[in-house]
């Protein structure tokens, strides 16, 4: 996941020197004002976007198994202690009824 975050950030940086570069030779259009920064930044995600879908699809995927891997481990060990909890509550409630007997 981590690695997945990180070539994520790394397009977007790539794009964002590229729109830099573009804006600031002027091929591309400046932002209004003192807005520029900030137009930079916004046209820089609307690129890396679609580039990121298209690039890490692989990524994304193993991404994708680990964390249902995960949510399946959890899910299993909940279970098993939920399991855990009965066999105690059982032997509790069945030690109390020999005792009230």
């Amino acid at each position: 996941m981590l690695r997945y975050t990180l070539m994520r950030l790394g397009i977007f940086v790539g794009c964002l020197v590229v729109v830099w570069g573009l804006v600031h030779f002027g091929l591309a259009p400046r932002g209004l004002g003192s807005s520029n920064g900030m137009w930079i930044a916004l046209l820089a995600l609307v690129v890396s976007a679609p580039i990121s879908f298209v690039a890490l699809r692989g990524e994304r995927e193993r991404a994708s198994v680990q964390i249902v891997e995960r949510v399946e481990r959890a899910k299993a060990n909940l279970d098993a202690n939920r399991s855990q909890e009965d066999v105690a509550d059982d032997a509790a409630r069945a030690e109390g009824h020999a005792t009230t007997s």
